[in-house]
């Protein structure tokens, strides 16, 4: 039998449990600010790092770094304790690996230009149709001739090349606007101001450093500063995603395990959805729906279910609802359509028990052993046995030196890609040209236009591609240029 997590249990006795073996078919957690979702979040991460789940979650508000620290007694977990008729809990922090994409608060969380893609980057950069089928030509055009795109350096450096040699590339990739390359270059300079180029570059994210269990058997909690990074909410959101599917494009298919082999928590989701073109939703449909094949559940955290496109939200079946507030026709409408998405209750008018629910208290159905919802009903939360709030700092300090990471992320390297081999290209070339000129004649000399008025040579490109390939199959075991069903629109990996 599975194990059974338990979430709830109502004042009559009634218990709420979330089976293991289908903690894997995604999960929503939602109300609205002030009702408890933080708590919820925090159990739903202690009873999953409790059977060996590794987890990643999303410290939107700076407030969930307690859950590497023991809580402690206060009189509302006594009051729930003596009003539930339950033990107290077996205060103690979790095991805890801190994550942040500005390297402040945790490790240096990066990827490469080229493994993110055009379509996730044109995200980041706000860029409108055009600029993004430009960006698209640009990226076909590095990997036809074999430039790796590690960190936006390289990026601005592609750039530049085909902005200058444009009419070198029109027969095979089309028209190639120098305004559009250069808005493209604007946007990428206002994106390093905001620090963001610290997340591109070497050396990337392993995945299964997000996988660890400790010495005893518990699965860590993958905790990422976003107090910084949420004042970015397309770059939030993209990160999440671009971490989601590469979940999904690298994990092996395990069917139904026991237990999941990984939870990834999503704060904030509706920013996921926030003006996203309908190719990028179908995207996130079909992740949704293979990746807990891969033993991977997704749960997502929003005020409303609302938030969430119903193809999306029909996926999510294991459901934790705190209260709603409702002021205006429009959030009356969204409560009512709210109540429809669960399972009929006859004792239960949802639609009304969703507004009068105590901080705290939730209404909650999950799977059950054949994999249907059960019927909705009132819970209260059990407390964490983490500390409530943040963490200080000294005891942060201590947690973050016991990581296991130590010293693998702090330092970026910078290896030969497109950007070295653009410049050294130039330098080439420049060279060249210097040498011809002086072994030519005097009155050839006088004849030949000045430097800089033709358009390089196409031949050079392929020689840069041979010098290129060679150094990708000596680096890093052959690294290629990849792109996950996220990552691009040139196909898979």
């Amino acid at each position: 039998m599975s194990d059974k997590l338990l979430i709830g249990k109502s004042a009559a006795g009634a218990e709420a449990h979330l089976l293991s073996k289908l903690a894997n078919r995604h999960g929503l957690i939602a109300g609205a600010t002030g009702t408890g979702k933080t708590t919820t979040l925090k159990l739903l991460a202690e009873r999953f790092s409790g059977i060996g789940v590794p987890v990643f979650l999303a410290d939107i508000k700076g407030d969930v770094t307690g859950i590497s620290q023991p809580g402690t007694m206060n009189e509302i977990i006594q009051k729930k304790v003596e009003g539930l008729k339950i033990d107290p809990p077996q205060f103690a922090g979790l095991p805890t690996i801190f994550w942040d994409l500005y390297g402040e608060k945790g490790h240096p969380v990066r990827t490469t230009v080229s493994e993110m893609g055009p379509l996730l980057l044109a995200r980041v950069l706000e860029l409108n149709e055009t600029q993004e089928s430009v960006l698209a030509v640009i990226f076909k055009l590095a990997d036809d001739e074999g430039l790796l795109i590690d960190n936006l350096a390289d990026l601005k450096a592609v750039l530049g090349y085909v902005e200058e040699h444009a009419a070198d590339y029109k027969a095979e990739y089309g028209n190639i606007a120098k305004t559009t390359v250069g808005t493209i270059s604007r946007k990428i300079i206002a994106l390093e101001q905001q620090g963001v180029d610290r997340f591109f570059g070497e050396p990337a994210l392993d995945l299964n450093d997000l996988m660890r269990t400790n010495a005893d058997g518990k699965g860590y909690v993958n905790l990422l500063a976003a107090d910084k990074l949420i004042q970015s909410p397309k770059l939030y959101s993209t990160f999440l995603l671009w971490l989601l599917s590469e979940l999904f494009e690298r994990l092996p298919e395990v069917g139904d395990p026991e237990r999941p082999k990984f939870v990834f928590f999503f704060d904030e989701a509706h920013l996921l959805f926030d003006d996203t073109p309908a190719i990028l939703k179908d995207k996130i449909l079909q992740v949704v729906r293979l990746i807990r094949s891969k033993g991977v559940g997704v749960y997502f955290i929003t005020q409303n279910p609302v938030d969430i496109p119903d193809d999306v939200l029909g996926q999510l079946g294991n459901r934790i609802q705190h209260a709603l507030r409702a002021y205006t026709p429009k959030e009356h409408k969204a409560i009512k359509q709210a109540a429809e998405t669960y399972r009929t209750n006859p004792e239960l008018d949802v639609a009304r028990a969703v507004q009068e629910l105590e901080v705290g208290e939730a209404l909650m159905s999950f799977l059950d052993e054949k994999g249907a919802p059960s019927v909705v009903d009132r819970f209260f939360v059990l407390p964490p046995a983490t500390l409530f709030g943040p963490a200080d700092e000294n005891a942060l300090a201590t947690a973050r030196s016991q990581s296991p990471l130590t010293g693998k992320y702090e330092n970026a390297i910078d290896d030969e890609s497109a950007y070295e081999v653009l410049r050294a290209r130039v330098a080439a070339a420049a060279a060249a040209a210097e040498k011809k000129a002086e072994e030519a004649p005097p009155e050839e000399t006088a004849a030949r236009p000045k430097a800089g008025k033709k358009p390089g040579c196409k031949d050079s490109v392929f020689e840069a591609m041979a010098k290129s390939a060679a150094r990708s199959i000596g680096s890093q075991l052959g690294r290629q240029i990849v792109r996950g069903v996220l990552g691009g629109i040139f196909g898979g990996r």
